[in-house]
């Protein structure tokens, strides 16, 4: 591909939903101008009010444009999007950049992307993460896969939507970080309603106690502090972060006990703190010898209380 095609040229953003919309409207005031494209037409008439193209269907949109950002649904939007009868690569010129930012299946943008070869456009994943306050902000975090080439073309028309993006490895690599990234979204989230339930079995007000949550995390980084570049399983003995992991390790430990007796005590099943409680060494790489590693749970409900 040539690899500053789509520099200077209008960028196209498919999908002005929830997260679509405040991201395109990030792009209104780009250099070279913006094409949108969504099958509500009230979502693109305030774009088209505000100077951008409107493209009749996504075959009209890659036309006009260097780079397309897609933002829609499911897998099989995407590929309709991309691969359908009047889709992107009906008319998209070679060296164009498909970015496909929806969550989707981590085999589907390889597939996506062997379809777009033979017409000389390529593909890259750039799933993001940072909800609609990191969209409306300009402050995401895109989560790339795809080639070099592509991914540099990408990055100017991702930079006003973005506060980071981290290039993860060839095509597939955006979405699979994705996938694990929001595994620490939701299992997190299935933390907070067990943490909810024991708040309000011991009288104390949620709302307080998420006020405080949020606070927190603001000051320490949440789980994402100890995500600190360490590989999988133990830590080395001279390893630098083993000591801190330690002392980690102890303290959560102590806390899980502690939350769980109350749970007991109040009769509060607490499922989540249990699991937690049982993995928690290995996660953080400190567990004894021949302790259980977190990949070899088999008894989730079970506990070392």
């Amino acid at each position: 591909m040539t690899a500053r095609h789509g520099a200077g040229r209008p960028v196209g953003f498919v999908g002005l939903g929830r997260i679509g919309a405040p991201m395109a409207t990030r792009l209104l005031d780009r250099p070279g101008g913006l094409v949108v494209f969504d099958v509500d037409p009230a979502a693109t008439a305030p774009f088209a009010e505000r100077g951008a193209t409107v493209a009749s269907s996504p075959a009209d949109l890659a036309r006009q444009v260097g780079v397309v950002s897609l933002m829609v649904r499911d897998d099989a939007q995407v590929e309709a999007v991309v691969a359908g009868p009047d889709g992107l690569l009906s008319t998209a010129a070679p060296g164009t950049v498909i970015a496909i930012h929806s969550t989707v299946e981590a085999d589907t943008p390889a597939r996506i992307a062997a379809l777009a070869a033979p017409h000389g456009v390529e593909v890259v994943d750039a799933p993001v993460s940072g909800g609609a306050m990191g969209a409306h902000a300009g402050d995401l975090a895109f989560l790339v896969g795809g080639s070099d080439g592509a991914v540099e073309v990408a990055r100017e028309a991702f930079a006003p939507m973005a506060g980071l993006v981290a290039h993860l490895g060839p095509v597939g690599a955006g979405t699979r970080a994705k996938l694990a990234r929001n595994l620490v979204t939701f299992a997190s989230f299935a933390a907070v309603g067990e943490a909810v339930r024991l708040a309000e079995a011991a009288g104390l007000d949620p709302a307080v106690l998420g006020e405080v949550v949020r606070h927190t995390d603001r000051l320490t980084g949440g789980p994402g502090a100890i995500m600190l570049g360490q590989r999988p399983g133990p830590l080395a003995a001279d390893d630098g972060l083993r000591p801190i992991f330690e002392h980690t390790r102890a303290l959560g430990e102590k806390d899980l006990d502690l939350a769980l007796g109350l749970g007991a005590d109040l009769d509060v099943d607490l499922p989540v703190a249990a699991l937690a409680r049982r993995l928690l060494a290995g996660a953080l790489g400190v567990a004894p010898d021949g302790a259980e590693d977190p990949g070899d749970a088999d008894d989730p409900g079970g506990t070392d209380r």
